[in-house]
């Protein structure tokens, strides 16, 4: 078979279970096409992609304004590595300091890596700025977080099928109830070597669980108080998924830290960020920190076409509409359903709480229903699916797309 012969979905999934690490538990379906909204398989079934790659997606998929410009760089100039200027990356990184209103932009490739990159900035500060003795600088993180999968991230997950045989774990890391301010006060007064604190404005794996109104920024006001960085992690939720640009917007939050990827590059190249003001900043000097593809000039050129498109379509308005629409319908739903318990969420970042255990196969099977009836969903922690399509999606599709989880879901009841 020549590499690029037409597979059978059958023939795609059964090349990755040959050749490929075991490390996901994919929906079976195989992917060949995407244009706004939709997706199609090798068979040429179309879907709404009720998923956005994890909210990488907003723009929907292959903007023709982002694709342009990656395909148009990609022709004249990908990669010098930082060993050389190009003409790209500052220009990106005035136009996205701009638009979030930092001072600086540290430019990463994937969400982990832009996470990795702003633990060490809160670290490098904390000794240098802070006065914390070195090598005793603690982050303060919340339970049930997904900030990625790396060897240090994983340290502060309580996942256990994330963390388990890959230990020794690194230190310097304190888990707290998450949307618990108390707890948040108890652990900064407890221990003068705190210097950071990181959190996710929504905390999007563990089912899109939204805190109390006001927590971020009360959150915000206690790290002030003593002198501690609040880092929000929006690889998630930025970008205009919840209905503003950032999901801080809710509450006028402004972090320290600001760490940004997926949806940076809607979704066409891998491209992430940190951002924060030059006291905080100036710490990282040449030498510190680095990625050879970081900042390259096609990531550059694909991060300004991205953000301009969610700029100039509005798309955080529309998420906030949208948003608004789904809730409601779903609501009236539930008033007479016995199998989902509620909906939640903010903007085009939404959730389903099905009424089973988290060990239940219920959620998955809801799932492969969906697809059947041409809507791709995934369900997390076992008895909750999570709802996040493309920010470009009109009033009309959006109702479309109720009426099949409405009608698919009824089949259970």
């Amino acid at each position: 078979m020549a590499i690029l012969d037409q597979l059978t979905s059958q023939e795609a999934m059964d090349l990755e279970n040959k050749y490929g690490a075991h490390n996901y538990h994919p929906l079976p379906v195989v992917l060949s096409r995407g244009e706004g909204v939709y997706v199609w398989d090798v068979e040429g079934k179309k879907y709404y992609d009720f998923l956005s790659a994890y909210s990488a997606v907003n723009q929907g998929h292959c903007h023709p304004k982002i694709v342009g410009a990656m395909v148009n760089q990609a022709q004249t100039l990908t990669l010098t590595s930082r060993a050389f200027y190009n003409d790209m990356l500052g220009r990106y990184e005035k136009f996205a300091t701009e638009i979030f209103g930092f001072d600086k932009l540290l430019p990463m490739n994937t969400g982990a890596e832009a996470v990795e990159t702003a633990l060490k900035i809160c670290r490098k500060w904390a000794y240098e700025v802070k006065g914390i003795d070195e090598n005793e600088a603690d982050i303060i993180v919340c339970k049930n977080n997904f900030h990625g999968r790396t060897t240090t991230i994983i340290s502060f997950s309580n996942d256990t099928v994330a963390r388990e045989n890959f230990g020794p774990f690194t230190k310097g890391f304190v888990k707290i109830d998450y949307d618990n301010l108390d707890a948040l006060e108890d652990a900064l007064k407890s221990n003068s070597n705190v210097a950071g604190f990181m959190a996710e404005p929504i905390q999007g794996e563990a089912g899109v669980y939204v805190p109390s109104e006001g927590y971020l920024a009360k959150a915000k006001a206690l790290c002030e108080k003593y002198n501690v960085l609040f880092i929000a992690d929006e690889v998630q939720t930025g970008i205009a998924r919840t209905g503003k640009l950032l999901a801080v917007d809710h509450e006028n939050v402004k972090p320290d830290i600001l760490i940004l990827g997926k949806a940076l590059s809607g979704g066409a190249y891998p491209v992430s960020a940190v951002l924060a003001n030059d006291a905080i900043m100036n710490v990282i000097r040449p030498g510190n920190h680095g990625s050879t593809f970081g900042g390259n000039p096609v990531a550059a050129a694909v991060g300004i076409a991205a953000l301009e498109v969610v700029r100039d379509e509005q798309l955080a308005d529309n998420a906030e509409e949208l948003g608004q629409l789904f809730r409601s319908e779903l609501n009236t739903y539930i008033k007479s359903s016995d199998l989902v318990n509620l909906v939640r969420g903010k903007g085009l970042l939404n959730a389903i709480v099905i009424n089973d255990s988290e060990d239940s196969d219920t959620a998955w099977n809801i799932c492969l229903k969906l697809r059947d009836n041409g809507l791709l969903a995934k369900p997390t922690h076992g008895n909750i699916i999570r709802f996040a399509p493309p920010l470009v999606m009109t009033e009309e599709q959006l109702l479309d797309c109720v009426s099949i989880i409405i009608k698919t879901l009824k089949d259970f009841e």
